[in-house]
């Protein structure tokens, strides 16, 4: 056979495998055949096809007879040597308690993160598994877009869209259309409770799993006024009697009138879990919504897509491809046929499964969570893992030379490499599972912590423990000590035997001398990175909380109505001592909450979408909005209708209205829902929505009944004691609802409660990456110094000061110190700059306090671990490192 060289070789890595598996006597002839073929494949296919055509023969090759019998001796010997391995590593930690202290302190510190973020994944991961068919179960979605205006990701849409697919697109197994908003409160007998629920069609029990415990699934919601409820709701209502065939009263809806009746109960379901993305309290049946809305034309409209869901159900093996083709081909037609051709309303699928954890999406039907969030949080926990990895290694390889005579006598006597390699990383392994149990102490202090993050975080996981929980917290721990010992277990693999034995100091180990400089710096790297992160975003935050919104929020409480008589609790409250003023609203404006409708001037076919919000004759008083043209709204009886509205200077830039002065727009006309509505007054631009957007064009709406919010003015010393008194007037009026109040100041805070979260989240995590480094650099410092005593002495002998020796040992910690900042701070500065805070409009700027004071304090911190152990090397006697000499 000729020897054409490396380059037509067959796969190494292929040879190797089958020299492991292939019985001695059946090698060589078989080996020899492989080789013939690929020399002959290699001419007649190229070397690239050759080695692809060895490795599959190479596999086909495996069969009973052909595979080597275990070896049961080295087997055992095997496992020996594995006891052997774990003694030794167990001997070396205890022997090195202090650099075994800082691994176990730091891989239990990062690990505890670790731990957080993988019950956290399981629990996301569990949403809606329960769904028997949740592989087929698609939601219908829409993008909704006016003119050029960003596109909006709705996880509604119409109804119309439901029933067009049921008729017109086959591949669909099932469908199921539901409506928000079955919501009131019940009665049954002398009980009364509030229920939130949805309408639902009779195939929703076909769809989902969600397990009927009373009642016949197929016909439970078929009829009118039937109701299902949960165990729980049914248990408020019938205490332990059985509630199938009795009626309950809607005597109260929040929002209409439409919708009270007798409702009977044809269901009991079992109650909802905790990871399911829809949650209710009871399913109306939607024959029910058919007959309260037959008269709203609207709601049947392709364009009603604002509290409608529609979920598919694909028959075994469908493509969602082919049905995602005639949704777009469904939505083209539709949108040729609406009356509003700037609008497109395109549908889409999303897979149930991707629902809790996937896109953020407008009118969302329970907790969801951005997949980007868990990957951006999760990637941040990884790397303050990876830093306590660097830490034992470095810890590691700074100790080669003691480690080294080991090595070497361990080759001597018959190691081999791998066996060298193995005994380091059962070693880290070993550390690594010694670090988990501390690490599981920290996770169990620090998760009630998380959970009070924010309400959606307790929303949407408990982080219980479980099986896949326990067993993901040992495969953490397992494939840390593995990542932090593999580079130092091939690094002592590598000792020659004969040098170590000559003399350890003729070896070249500190080779690794410049990988060691390059962890270092990269931890301090990273924790500069992320005190540096959380200085910028909380000075973003507390400018965002104490922004100037352009009208005044101090002491005033927001009062949710809960669908009860505005007039009511406005004079209740309003003969409460403290009560200064109320409006009446029908939301919280620059919290993030956002109404509109499309607005028209003189130009037909010029339009726009335009945010608004009801309020009453006081709210613009109340709330000090400045009045730069025309009138306030004036107090008006209930029986006539106000077509009027007060404009922002955005609105009249908009449409250029009186050559955008505010007082030659007023008396002029808007087209408002259809209506021709008249401008009385224009107010100075404020935010409307947070700041963190841009102001865009706004009107207030007038009404007299038509409100959510009630708005109270409190001038008092004793503010706890107002409320106080507010709070009892609401019960003795309303027993069945809870007080639902707060002030404006703390809406806002709550508005921003994702900065609020991240600074938190990036914050610990700094704190964490800076114990972690700090402890790693404390630890190669003890170790530096005390290699380096018999040089420091000589040194001292010869008149050098302590002044001088501290320079000279802290030099190269301090140079890396250096160079962590000059990267640090400019790539921080740059992300922030370039891509964070780019789209936010009204953000502060970085200032140097926020670059530069992260940065300081690091500086400060591993001076004085720097200084503290050179300083006592430095002071130290001499003679006492030299008369054993």
């Amino acid at each position: 056979m000729k020897n054409r060289g490396n380059t037509s070789q067959p796969p190494g890595l292929a040879v190797r495998f089958l020299e492991w598996y292939c019985r001695p006597e059946l090698l060589e002839d078989l080996q020899g055949d492989l080789n013939e073929f690929f020399e002959r494949n290699v001419k007649k296919h190229g070397l690239f096809k050759a080695r692809i055509i060895y490795i599959i023969d190479v596999f086909r090759f495996i069969r009973p007879y052909t595979l080597n019998k275990p070896d049961f001796i080295n087997l055992l010997i095997h496992w020996i040597m594995i006891g052997s391995y774990i003694k030794t590593s167990g001997r070396n930690i205890i022997r090195n308690k202090l650099f075994s202290s800082i691994n176990i302190i730091g891989l239990a510190a990062s690990m505890s993160v670790g731990l957080l973020m993988i019950a956290f994944t399981l629990d996301m991961l569990k949403y809606d598994g329960f769904h028997e068919n949740k592989n087929r179960i698609y939601r219908v979605i829409d993008d909704h877009q006016y003119l050029n205006e960003p596109v909006h990701h709705m996880a509604t849409t119409s109804i119309k869209a439901g029933n067009l697919i049921r008729e017109k697109i086959s591949g669909v197994e099932d469908l199921v259309i539901m409506q928000s908003g079955f919501q009131g409160d019940f009665q049954s007998g002398n009980n009364v409770i509030p229920i939130r629920g949805f309408w639902a069609e009779s195939s929703f029990f076909n769809i989902f799993s969600f397990q009927l415990i009373d009642g016949n699934p197929e016909t439970a919601l078929k009829d009118p006024y039937s109701v299902v409820v949960t165990e729980k709701t049914a248990r408020k209502l019938f205490g332990d009697e059985d509630p199938i065939g009795k009626t309950i009263v809607m005597k109260n809806h929040p929002y209409s009138d439409k919708s009270h009746g007798n409702y009977v109960i044809t269901g009991v379901m079992k109650d909802i879990s905790k990871f399911s993305h829809m949650r209710f309290e009871a399913l109306g049946s939607f024959p029910t919504l058919e007959i309260i809305e037959k008269e709203n034309d609207f709601v049947w409209k392709w364009e009603s897509i604002w509290q409608n869901y529609v979920y598919i159900l694909l028959p075994k093996g469908g493509a969602p491809a082919n049905l995602q083709a005639n949704l777009e081909r469904l939505s083209a037609e539709e949108n040729a046929n609406m009356p509003n051709k700037n609008t497109r309303i395109n549908l889409s699928l999303q897979p149930l499964t991707k629902i809790a954890l996937g896109k953020d999406l407008s009118n969302p039907i329970g907790p969801t969570m951005s997949s980007g969030i868990l990957w951006f949080i999760s990637g941040m926990a990884l790397i303050v893992l990876l830093s306590a990895c660097f830490n034992y290694t470095n810890l590691s390889m700074a100790r080669s030379l003691q480690r080294s005579r080991e090595i070497g006598i361990r080759k001597v006597i018959g190691a081999f490499r791998s066996q060298v390699v193995i005994q380091f990383v059962s070693e880290s392994v070993l550390i690594s599972l010694l670090s988990l149990g501390f690490a599981f102490a920290i996770y169990l202090v620090i998760k009630p912590n998380f959970l009070a993050l924010a309400l959606d975080i307790q929303n949407l996981v408990s982080l219980e423990l479980s099986a896949n929980v326990i067993l993901g917290f040992i495969t953490l721990a397992v494939v840390t000590g593995f990542i932090a010992g593999i580079l130092p277990a091939l690094f002592y693999s590598k000792i020659n035997a004969i040098k170590v034995i000559k003399g350890a100091s003729s070896m070249k180990v500190f080779r690794s001398v410049n990988m060691r400089k390059i962890l270092i710096a990269f931890q301090f790297t990273l924790s500069l990175v992320f005190v540096t992160s959380t200085l910028i975003i909380y000075k973003q935050y507390k400018d965002f909380i104490t922004f100037d919104l352009g009208f005044q929020t101090e002491n005033i409480l927001n009062i949710e109505l809960q669908g009860n008589k505005p007039d009511i609790v406005a004079k209740e409250i309003s003969e409460i001592p403290g009560v200064d003023g109320l409006s009446k609203s029908s939301m919280i404006t620059s919290v993030g909450s956002y109404w509109g409708s499309t607005v028209r001037y003189n130009d037909p076919q010029d339009s726009a979408s335009v945010y608004y919000n009801i309020i009453d004759e006081n709210y613009i008083p109340l709330f000090k909005h400045e009045i730069i043209a025309g009138n306030n709204f004036s107090k008006r009886p209930d029986d006539i209708k106000v077509n009027e509205v007060i404009v922002n200077e955005q609105l009249i830039k908009r449409f250029n209205i009186g050559n955008l002065k505010p007082e030659n727009a007023i008396g002029e006309f808007l087209i408002l829902d259809g209506e021709k509505t008249q401008i009385s007054g224009v107010i100075r631009d404020f935010h409307y929505g947070r700041v963190d957007s841009e102001i865009d064009p706004f009107l207030f709406r007038y009404s007299n009944s038509d409100f959510k919010f009630i708005n109270v003015r409190l001038i008092s010393d004793d503010l706890p004691g107002v409320m106080s008194r507010i709070e009892k007037a609401w019960k003795q009026l309303y027993p069945v609802h809870p007080f639902d109040a707060a002030f404006y100041d703390d809406r806002i805070e709550e508005a921003y409660s994702e900065y609020s979260s991240m600074i938190k989240i990036i914050g610990f995590l700094a704190f964490l990456a800076i114990i972690i480094a700090s402890m790693g650099l404390l630890g190669m410092v003890v170790y530096t110094t005390e290699t380096r005593v018999r040089e420091i002495s000589i040194r001292k002998v010869f008149g050098a000061g302590i002044g001088n020796l501290i320079f000279l040992l802290s030099r190269s910690f301090l140079f890396l110190l250096v160079i962590s900042g000059l990267i640090a701070i400019p790539a921080t500065y740059l992300i922030f700059d370039k891509i964070v805070l780019s789209d936010i409009t009204y953000h502060s700027p970085i200032g140097i306090i926020e670059l530069f004071g992260g940065s300081v304090s690091i500086m400060l911190l591993a001076l004085l671990l720097v200084g503290s152990q050179t300083f006592k090397i430095a002071r130290a006697n001499p003679a006492e490192a030299l008369k054993n000499e």
